[in-house]
C-alpha cells in the first residue's frame, strides 16, 4: 500500500490543483488534462467539452409506458416524465394531499429555496386535463432548473396541489417539450415561456433535442442542443420533415397560423406486402395529408378506424376484440409494419408492435395500432414509443423568420429486415422476460367495426397556413436544416446537416494505459464515481446528503495513475 505521507501529499496537491483550475476561464483549460477532464464528465454528464449542449439518461419506468429523466429544480433532484405531447413542466408539491401524491417525492413548499420566485403571490392557477380523464391542479411559480450542464434561471413551472395523475418509480411530474401554444401555464401567467422555449432563447448550441429510447431497463439518452453521436453514425441518413402549422381555433381573433404539436405528414403504412394509404379525417385541411403526432408520452400507436381496419384486414386470422378499437392477430406473424415519412420507410418488427399473448388464447397477441374515433384537431395518428424506439428522433424547434420546426428520423432498424429477424422462439422468450401476457375477455362472436360521426373541424380554415407566426428560437441562430427562408420564401441553399452539434454520454468506466520508465505497460480500468441522488431532498436536510470534506477527495483516476507509476518505480511495499 502507499505510505500515508505520500497519499496525504497527493491528496493535498489534487485539491490545490482543482482549486487553481476552477479559477481559469473555461476556454483556457487544457481539454485533455486527465483528472479535470474526468471531473467535467462526471459533473456535466458529457464527454464533449461544450457549454451549450447536454445529455442525460432517459429511462423506461416499471409501467413499461413512461420514460423519465432526472433534473434539478432549486438544486433538488426530481424524476420527470418526458412528454412531447404537452408543453407544461410541473411537479407535485408538498401541499398535494390527494392519493396520487402520497408516494412520489414532492417539491417542499416549506423549503426556502433561494432561487424560488413567487408569481402573482401564487394566485396564477392552472388546471391540466389529460386524455385518460386524470387532471392536475396547481399554481405557477419560478425556479432555477438544471439539466445536465444546462441551467435555466427563473423558469416558469407548475406546482401541483391536487392531482389524479398516477406515477410509478418515484416520478414527481411531467416535463412537457411542446410549443408555447400548447401550454396551459403559458396562457395563465405573463412571460411563462415553456422549458424548451427558454432553452431555445440562446442557451443551446442549436435549438433542438434528440431522443434515444430503449424497451428495457437500459437507459437511452435525452440530448439538448446536439444529437447523440453514439447513436447517429451518419447524419446524411436522417429523414427531415417539416412540422405542420395549425390555423387559429374557431372563434379566435387571431389571423395567423402557428405551431401547436410535434406533428408531421404520414405518407404510407405497410403491413407485410400490403400498402395502406392513410385517409385523413379532414382531407381539405392539410392538403389531403394524414397528420401524425410523435409523442414520447404515449406508449403505443393510435390511428383512425378507416386506416386501422384496412391494416388488419390484410392480416390472416386478425380480429377486433373490443369496442375500444383493439385488434388481435396470430402471435406467429412474420409481417413487418412500415411507416413512411417523407421519402423514407421506417420498419417495425413484430416484437415492436405486438403487445403480448392473450391469456385466454396464447396463440393470439394484442397488436398496435389501436383504432380511435375521429378527433376534431385533425391529428389522425398518434405515434408513441413502440415506434419511436425503432428510430432516433430529433425535434428541431425552428428559428424565428428563418427555419420552420422540423422532425428528423434516423432509422435504427433496417428498412428490409430478414423475414426471420426475430424467430418465434425468441419472440416468446421476449414476452416471457417482459412478463407480457394480456388478460382480456375474448368475445364469443365477431365484433363489428364501430361507426362514428365526424365532429366539426376545430380550426379556422379561412386563415392560410402559409401565414405563420409563433414563438420559435431566437433569430440569432444560423439555420442548418432548411433551404427556405420563411421570412421571404426564397430558397437559400442552406443544407448543412453535418454541422449539427454532437454530444456523447459519459462513460461508466475509465481505462488508463501507462508506460513506466522501464518500458513496463500498465493497463487498469476504474469505475467513474456517480453522484448519488436524494430525490426530493434539499441539500443538507439529511445526513445522507451532507457535504463530504474536501481533503480526502483524491481523484480516483489520478490515484490509480499514481499507484501504477509507483509500482513501476518500486515505491510500494
Amino acid at each position: 500500500m502507499l505510505p500515508f505521507s505520500l497519499l496525504f501529499v497527493f491528496a493535498v496537491l489534487d485539491v490545490a490543483w482543482a482549486g487553481l483550475v476552477a479559477r481559469i476561464p473555461e476556454r483556457r483549460r487544457h481539454p485533455l488534462r486527465l483528472h479535470e477532464h474526468i471531473r467535467r464528465q462526471i459533473s456535466n454528464g458529457t464527454v464533449t467539452n461544450t457549454t451549450s449542449s447536454g445529455i442525460i439518461p432517459i429511462t423506461l419506468a416499471d409501467d413499461k409506458q413512461t420514460y423519465y429523466s432526472v433534473l434539478n429544480v432549486g438544486n433538488i433532484s426530481f424524476r420527470s416524465a418526458i412528454d412531447t405531447g404537452s408543453a407544461d413542466f410541473w411537479l407535485l408539491s408538498s401541499g398535494c394531499s390527494t392519493s396520487a401524491c402520497k408516494t412520489p417525492p414532492k417539491y417542499p413548499l416549506n423549503y426556502a429555496s433561494p432561487s424560488f420566485v413567487s408569481v402573482n403571490n401564487n394566485a396564477s392557477t392552472f388546471n391540466l386535463s389529460f386524455a385518460d380523464g386524470s387532471n392536475a391542479v396547481g399554481f405557477v411559480a419560478r425556479e432555477t432548473v438544471q439539466l445536465a450542464n444546462l441551467t435555466v434561471p427563473n423558469q416558469a413551472f407548475g406546482l401541483v396541489n391536487s392531482s389524479t395523475v398516477s406515477f410509478v418509480d418515484e416520478i414527481s411530474g411531467v416535463l412537457g417539450l411542446g410549443f408555447p401554444r400548447l401550454s396551459t401555464i403559458y396562457s395563465v401567467a405573463a412571460n411563462a415561456t415553456p422549458f424548451l422555449g427558454s432553452l431555445a432563447s440562446g442557451h443551446l448550441d442549436y435549438p433542438l433535442f434528440g431522443v434515444s429510447l430503449t424497451r428495457n431497463s437500459t437507459s437511452g439518452t435525452l440530448a439538448f442542443g446536439a444529437i447523440d453521436s453514439t447513436v447517429v453514425q451518419n447524419a446524411s441518413l436522417i429523414e427531415w420533415n417539416e412540422v405542420v402549422p395549425f390555423q387559429p381555433f374557431l372563434g379566435s381573433p387571431l389571423n395567423t397560423s402557428s405551431y401547436l404539436q410535434w406533428a408531421i405528414p404520414l405518407a404510407n403504412i405497410q403491413i407485410g406486402s400490403t400498402v395502406v394509404k392513410p385517409q385523413p379525417t379532414y382531407p381539405q385541411a392539410n392538403g389531403n395529408s394524414s397528420i401524425a403526432l410523435l409523442d414520447i408520452g404515449t406508449a403505443g400507436l393510435f390511428g383512425p378506424y378507416q386506416d386501422v381496419e384496412r391494416i388488419f384486414s390484410s392480416v390472416s386470422g386478425s380480429r377486433i376484440v373490443n369496442t375500444n378499437g383493439q385488434w388481435a392477430i396470430p402471435c406467429d406473424t412474420n409481417d413487418t409494419m412500415t411507416f413512411t415519412f417523407g421519402a423514407q420507410n421506417f420498419t417495425m418488427l413484430p416484437s415492436d408492435y405486438l403487445l403480448g399473448p392473450i391469456q385466454e388464447d396464447p396463440n393470439l397477441c394484442y397488436s398496435w395500432p389501436q383504432a380511435t374515433p375521429p378527433s376534431s384537431d385533425g391529428i389522425d395518428w398518434q405515434i408513441g414509443s413502440s415506434f419511436l424506439r425503432t428510430v432516433y428522433t430529433i425535434f428541431s424547434y425552428g428559428i424565428t423568420s428563418k427555419e420552420p420546426p422540423m422532425i428528423g428520423l434516423y432509422p435504427l432498424t433496417p428498412s428490409t429486415p430478414a423475414p426471420t429477424a426475430l424467430p418465434q422462439a425468441s419472440l416468446s422468450a421476449l414476452f416471457s422476460s417482459l412478463s407480457l401476457t394480456v388478460s382480456v375477455g375474448l368475445p364469443n362472436s365477431l365484433i363489428p367495426t364501430p361507426t362514428f360521426t365526424t365532429p366539426p373541424y376545430a380550426f379556422n380554415t379561412s386563415v392560410p397556413t402559409s401565414l405563420i407566426s409563433g414563438d420559435l428560437a431566437t433569430s440569432t441562430y444560423t439555420p442548418l436544416l432548411s433551404n427556405i427562408d420563411h421570412a421571404g420564401g426564397a430558397p437559400t441553399g442552406r443544407f448543412n446537416f453535418s454541422a449539427l452539434p454532437q454530444v456523447a454520454p459519459a462513460p461508466t468506466a475509465q481505462t488508463l494505459v501507462l508506460t513506466a520508465s522501464n518500458g513496463v505497460v500498465f493497463t487498469t480500468t476504474s469505475t467513474l464515481p456517480s453522484q448519488s441522488l436524494a430525490l426530493g431532498k434539499p441539500p443538507g436536510w439529511t445526513s445522507s446528503t451532507a457535504s463530504i470534506p474536501a481533503m480526502p477527495r483524491l481523484s480516483a483516476c489520478l490515484a490509480v495513475a499514481v499507484a501504477c507509476m509507483l509500482v513501476a518505480a518500486g515505491a510500494v511495499y
